[in-house]
């Protein structure tokens, strides 16, 4: 089954990695149920901007291993996960760098592009039974703090997380982070985050429905909540009808414009798989006085809360997201195995936003098109190693071309995962 296919079967089953505490009981040592990995991905990313904008783009390749060890024995198991990472720039000069949709690397005050990009980091973890705290350098991966991977190098948060599931079915996150590290800089702040509050959980109430409820507080910028419903209906042998719910409702602390405070943000998507195809229609509605803000970096006036926190459907080069906008989705997938071709998938997704409140300039209209082939190698030295090209091109109305740049985008993603132990 595809990535993107899954993507909405198993968007129910929201948690963290690890996603399930594993039962303490079971602890096999430190050094015993250790793993480790090696992640390469050479990236290349590239914006064509209409109305007359500098075209963006970057290139480089980079490198993230992990270590994990096992918990040592007793009713409290001990242990310690760390990693590190490497970014080397292979292209991004003539004043190409510097898109905020893509930081690759980092631009200082100077108009100087970081030629690499190091950083290191660990967490030290403890279980008892189902329940798991860690402290230290994480990568999040909640609906109100989700760290960006889907650049060249992953953001990292630092600070503490329980995740406990002591109930079946039932997975429960809280946790408080105080740094985060930029995907594009080194230093253990370099965003310069506050704090930020996380609350929550997911449940599997069958086999067919899952529900997830989570809140968050980024200190002085804004507090957030976010739900979520999923059904999944098997409709035969090999067909399945699913339909995700999820939302979000935000409130931006005094610092904002006080006429601009509140948004509500949600989507409703259904999605039937027959066979190795797949068809979804979205609709998602924002509302409110303000666009739904989220993700980048507070150094840069943002929120920080991590570059993926908008968990919707119509969120591809646009997250069609603006004040007061409605979209729709339409797009199809396949899975070419059931072709001859195991581990070669294509999607293409038509989204269209409209009703976008520019103020004076009246209601703006927005409309993308995507386009994604991967092709994940099945066999061999090269195994799971895989190749993504991804383009979007985003049309906006002419009254909104101030508030929203468009063009043409191109991504192109090899990533190889390696295991060592």
């Amino acid at each position: 089954m595809s990535d993107y296919k899954a993507r909405f079967i198993l968007s129910g089953l929201l948690a963290s990695a690890p996603s399930f505490a594993a039962d303490q009981a079971d602890a096999r040592g430190f050094v015993e149920g250790s793993s480790m990995d090696v992640f390469l991905r050479n990236g290349y990313i590239s914006r064509d901007y209409k109305q007359g904008n500098q075209d963006k783009a970057e290139w480089g390749q980079g490198a993230v291993a992990s270590f994990s060890s096992g918990f040592t024995a007793g009713t409290v198991g001990f242990g310690v996960d760390a990693f590190g990472l490497y970014g080397v720039r292979l292209d991004s000069g003539n004043g190409r760098a510097g898109a905020p949709g893509i930081d690759f690397f980092m631009v200082d005050d100077n108009g100087d592009i970081e030629h690499d990009v190091a950083q290191a980091g660990a967490a030290l973890k403890a279980r008892f039974s189902n329940t798991l705290i860690t402290y230290g350098n994480q990568r999040p991966t909640l609906p109100v703090l989700s760290h960006d991977n889907s650049r060249l190098l992953p953001e990292t948060f630092t600070g503490t997380l329980i995740t406990s599931s002591e109930i079946d079915g039932l997975v429960l996150h809280a946790g408080r982070f105080t740094a985060q590290s930029r995907k594009s800089d080194e230093g253990r702040d370099s965003a310069e985050l506050k704090a930020i509050d996380v609350l929550g959980g997911s449940y599997q109430l069958n086999d067919n429905i899952s529900a997830a409820l989570y809140a968050s507080d980024v200190e002085d910028v804004l507090k957030r909540q976010y739900v979520n419903l999923n059904y999944v209906r098997p409709l035969g042998e090999r067909d399945a009808l699913t339909l995700d719910f999820g939302g979000y409702r935000t409130n931006q602390e005094e610092q904002f414009d006080p006429a601009e405070r509140k948004n509500r943000i949600w989507s409703l998507a259904a999605t039937y798989v027959t066979g190795p195809h797949d068809f979804t229609l979205a609709y998602q509605r924002s509302s409110g006085d303000v666009g739904y803000n989220y993700g980048f970096y507070q150094s840069e006036g943002w929120v920080g809360d991590g570059g993926t926190s908008i968990w919707l459907a119509n969120s591809y080069w646009s997250d069609f997201n603006n004040e007061d906008e409605r979209s729709w989705q339409l797009a199809y997938g396949v899975d070419f195995a059931a072709y001859g071709v195991p581990g070669l998938s294509y999607k293409v997704a038509y989204v269209r936003g409209t009703d976008i409140n520019l103020g004076g300039d009246g209601r703006g209209t927005e409309r993308e098109i995507f386009n994604q082939f991967q092709y994940v190698v099945q066999s061999g030295a090269a195994k799971d190693l895989s190749v993504r090209l991804r383009s979007s091109a985003l049309r906006v109305s002419a009254n909104a071309q101030n508030a929203i740049s468009e063009g043409n985008e191109v991504r192109v993603f090899v990533d190889f995962p390696l295991d060592f132990l």
